[in-house]
């Protein structure tokens, strides 16, 4: 059937369809005798005429031709570069049709997981849901004869120029114009992916939400730039705030954005950040929450639904930096966090030691493995946070609640659909929820949402 669609259906085609979901990405889903066809800028509810740009197998893209019938829910913020980069797909979309909309994809993926016996609270949005980032990484290009700083269009090689990306601090926006400009100015090549020429790949800045110092990464495949005692004078000159300047080398043809070897240029190699009282270091390389307003409201909210009473042990699971383990350590009786990235460990002893805490530990270890060796070791943890990736849980550390039996499992997920999988399978080791899953919005204007979901364990 799928293989007729696609000898139906070819480019360029013109149909009238009525938008019925968004996809993953935030693009419009309508169906044309049940062949799915996804439209950027296209709201559940609206009618529109759209022309196909590109038809697989067992879906199609088209674009949009003329808006017939407009959702209620259409906002006009006047950003469609957000929307064509990918940036903020639901940039258009009112921000309370949002936040409904975050809760009824988390209830529906549920109930595609056949889990109907948990009740979804309202999302928590932000007062004010745009300019919130502390973070960005943009790609650099020499195009149309200067350095150009933005993000790709969908699906192209096109660099989209943007001075304003809506989501980010304004100060983050306007350091990344000044660099750039700077490194145009003294005809610093742009490195170019096919023919492996020229030195700069990316800018990245990082601001403290609340200490407000800077940090300018400049990811590069070369050691030194050319005239770097110049580009740095000038930079330093344009940005009296600056508090790091740091050249991070990157030779390797991969995605990876960032490499490990940082030489800096100017200041400190680190800025500092406060989040729920505590202060943290973050180096380039750190991973740090990019929304401190609503991580702040995250992890508070998880602490509460946890219900801590000061004398457990708990183990901080993906810890990071130790965001998690060093806010509830004040709660409980001991913290212990597992994280793989090993200078993400050493970053969460720092911050465990300026912030003058004592009773928690951290260990470089891969959380299913180690999950498994406390297991067999006979460790009984009262209470475990996890805080994955976005692939979520895998079975083995799901397997070894079964037989840690910690009584609580406190789950603040980044990706439903797999804490929707994962919830199946924690609750076959013996778990019942019996608290409303919360939604948290860490990032508005996109299709991410976060929840949290504690588990606790039956007594038999």
């Amino acid at each position: 059937m799928s293989q007729l669609k696609n000898q139906v259906f070819k480019k360029n085609q013109e149909f009238i369809g009525q938008v019925i979901d968004l996809s993953y990405q935030g693009l419009g889903v309508i169906k044309i005798d049940g062949f799915p066809v996804f439209v950027s800028d296209a709201l559940p509810g609206e009618k529109i005429k759209f022309a196909l740009t590109r038809v697989l197998n067992s879906y199609a893209f088209g674009r949009m031709v003329k808006r017939i019938q407009e959702s209620p829910a259409r906002v006009d913020r006047r950003h469609p570069e957000m929307i064509q980069s990918g940036i903020a797909p639901l940039v258009n979309l009112s921000y309370f049709s949002q936040l409904d909309f975050k809760r009824r994809q988390i209830v529906e993926l549920f109930h595609k997981a056949g889990i109907d016996d948990i009740e979804v609270n309202k999302t928590i949005g932000m007062k004010k849901p745009d300019h919130y980032r502390n973070k960005t990484v943009v790609p650099i290009k020499f195009q149309d004869g200067h350095l150009t700083t933005g993000f790709y269009r969908r699906g192209s090689h096109k660099l989209v120029a943007i001075d304003d990306y809506f989501l980010n601090d304004p100060r983050i926006d306007q350091a990344v114009a000044i660099v750039r400009d700077v490194l145009d100015r003294y005809k610093v090549p742009a490195y170019d992916e096919i023919s492996r020429q020229g030195i700069v790949r990316y800018l990245m800045v990082r601001r403290g939400y609340y200490t407000g110092q800077l940090m300018v990464g400049i990811i590069s495949a070369k050691r030194k730039l050319p005239m770097q005692a110049e580009v740095i004078a000038e930079i330093v000159k344009k940005m009296p705030d600056l508090t790091s300047l740091i050249l991070n080398y990157n030779p390797k043809q991969t995605n990876v954005q960032l490499g490990l070897e940082n030489h800096v240029l100017y200041g400190q190699p680190v800025i500092h950040d406060l989040l729920l009282g505590l202060d943290f270091e973050i180096g380039l390389n750190s991973f740090y929450q990019v929304n401190p307003q609503t991580t702040a409201v995250l992890y508070q909210k998880a602490a509460d639904m946890a219900q801590l009473n000061g004398n457990e042990l708990a183990i901080d699971a993906y810890s990071g930096i130790g965001t998690i383990g060093l806010f509830i350590a004040d709660k409980v009786k001991k913290v212990i966090g597992v994280e793989v990235v090993k200078p993400a460990v050493e970053d969460a002893k720092k911050n465990m030691a300026a912030n003058h805490i004592t009773n928690a530990e951290y260990k470089a270890a891969d959380a299913p493995a180690q999950f498994i060796k406390w297991a067999e070791q006979g460790i009984r943890p009262d209470v475990v946070f996890v805080d994955p990736p976005r692939k979520g849980l895998t079975p083995e550390l799901i397997d070894s609640l079964g037989v840690m039996q910690p009584k609580k499992f406190v789950y603040v997920s980044c990706n439903p659909a797999t804490l929707a999988r994962d919830a199946v399978l924690i609750k076959k080791q013996g778990y019942f929820v019996d608290q409303p899953l919360q939604p948290v919005d860490q990032f508005p204007q996109t299709m991410h949402v976060e929840s949290i979901l504690v588990f606790e364990r039956q007594q038999f």
